[in-house]
């Protein structure tokens, strides 16, 4: 099994005939994602790698069924193209796009909330079901179906993280990017609770980093579940009040520190990794442990 999108997620690209749009399509259709519809206002009736492109999201749904959408737009569209989407009722939405204004990235989050949206992004690298489905611009050669869960805040170390994992046999079940920003979607404990329900996912990966408190967050949820939980943080050596690559990872007012997140996932029974390519091998060990 997968969380949130599987074999038979049907996908429609926001920005689809744009440099980046075009590109990361024909990715997700090497993938073997179900990409059924792009949107580009203005270019409708074009084709972008066979896929048909519409001048709206409403004129797409007319001709066929959309679960999930992915936006590869930029930041100053992005809230209305958000909105555009949830309106014409689809209920999975991956923000790709950086730079996203806070205002309507607070507007977006708002809106998703009061219509049971799930908004993952912005700033991410996206989500992927190995094996399955694929909406995102992660690298399509690393990915193995299997057993593993990860949730992420950053998009290059889940890579270095997901290539270690199989190089060592351990496929993944899916792998989510929460984005890299102060608001965001899909939370670590939103997407940990769907991997303890999700009977195929056998143990989890959380992949944080310095800022804010998401991880002291989902360490209060993780003293519930019943899977094995290994993290690995990035930020050790960071400066506080110096932001290090995303929006969300700064440390201010001594809130957010290394110490503190690896404190709270530890005190929650969470094994944490000094460093990336040690997570399989704990993985697996607390995986074995616990069917043992």
């Amino acid at each position: 099994m997968a969380i949130i999108i599987n074999d038979q997620t049907r996908v429609l690209v926001q920005g689809a005939t744009g440099n980046q749009g075009s590109f990361h399509t024909q990715q997700m259709l090497d993938y073997g994602s179900k990409v059924v519809a792009g949107v580009s206002p203005s270019k409708g009736g074009r084709e972008v790698h066979g896929v048909p492109v519409f001048d709206t999201i409403s004129a797409a749904v007319e001709q066929t069924p959309v679960d999930a959408s992915i936006l590869f737009i930029p930041a100053q569209l992005v809230k209305d193209a958000a909105f555009e989407a949830m309106d014409s009722g689809i209920k999975t939405i991956v923000i790709i796009t950086e730079h996203v204004p806070v205002h309507d990235a607070m507007e977006i989050m708002t809106y998703a909330r009061a219509n049971g949206v799930a908004i993952v992004g912005p700033n991410t690298f996206g989500i992927i079901s190995a094996g399955k489905c694929k909406m995102g611009i992660m690298p399509n050669r690393i990915y193995m179906p299997g057993k593993i869960g990860i949730v992420a805040r950053s998009g290059t170390l889940s890579y270095e993280i997901v290539n270690g994992l199989t190089k060592a046999g351990m496929g993944q079940s899916t792998v989510v990017g929460l984005g890299g920003d102060r608001v965001v979607g899909l939370s670590f404990v939103d997407v940990l609770k769907q991997f303890e329900a999700d009977p195929e996912t056998h143990g989890v990966v959380l992949v944080g980093e310095i800022g804010g408190n998401s991880e002291e967050v989902a360490a209060e949820y993780i003293k519930e579940m019943t899977k094995p939980v290994v993290a690995f943080l990035a930020g050790k050596s960071a400066p506080p009040g110096k932001r290090m690559g995303h929006a969300g990872a700064i440390i201010e007012r001594g809130k957010g520190s290394f110490a503190g997140k690896v404190a709270a996932l530890e005190a929650a029974g969470a094994q944490v990794a000094q460093l990336p390519w040690e997570v399989p091998e704990l993985i697996a060990g607390a995986v074995l442990k616990r069917k043992g």
